[in-house]
């Protein structure tokens, strides 16, 4: 579960009664596809022909272009979720984390659940031992990524949430 019982209105578009203004909603999408991407190739080593993660990925970034409409992009985060139910380990974690990322245009509070997949994803892959490291550097390399409008936001969202998101939070 990533997701709070309380939405925050930060994360929540304005036309909804939220604070969220639409540019912002679209950064967050960008960014969770950015989180889904660099772990990707985890999946694809396990399911090379599966291509529904992939996808996934590339409808979050067009939705935060402007190009596809929400339920397009909502459509193909089943589809990764799909993907993810047979596997286990780094494979499944990054198909949730592409699912994750592409659910972003329907609720972008699902921005750190793309995020923190990825970090399980690439602690998943680490050898033996080294996991704890993969994931802060996963994390670190995340919080590179942020755009700096959405950065505090984020930030205090991973603070508020990390305990529900597996405390992957910690790089």
């Amino acid at each position: 579960m990533i997701l709070p019982k309380h939405r925050d209105p930060r994360l929540i578009a304005i036309r909804r009664g939220g604070t969220l203004e639409d540019a912002h909603h679209r950064l967050l999408a960008e960014w969770a596809a950015d989180c889904a991407a660099h772990v990707l190739p985890l999946f694809e080593a396990v399911q090379p022909l599966d291509t529904r993660p992939r996808e996934a990925v590339e409808h979050a970034r067009a939705w935060g272009r402007g190009e596809i409409p929400m339920m397009q992009a909502r459509a193909k985060a089943g589809h990764a979720n799909a993907a993810a139910r047979e596997l286990t380990g780094a494979a499944r974690y990054a198909a949730y984390a592409a699912g994750q990322a592409a659910a972003v245009a329907h609720v972008a509070a699902h921005e750190l659940g793309a995020a923190a997949y990825a970090i399980k994803a690439a602690r998943a892959a680490a050898p033996t031992g080294a996991g704890d490291r993969a994931g802060r550097q996963e994390c670190a390399w995340q919080r590179a990524q942020l755009p700096e409008a959405i950065r505090d936001l984020v930030l205090d969202d991973q603070r508020l949430r990390n305990e529900i998101c597996w405390s992957v939070f910690h790089c």
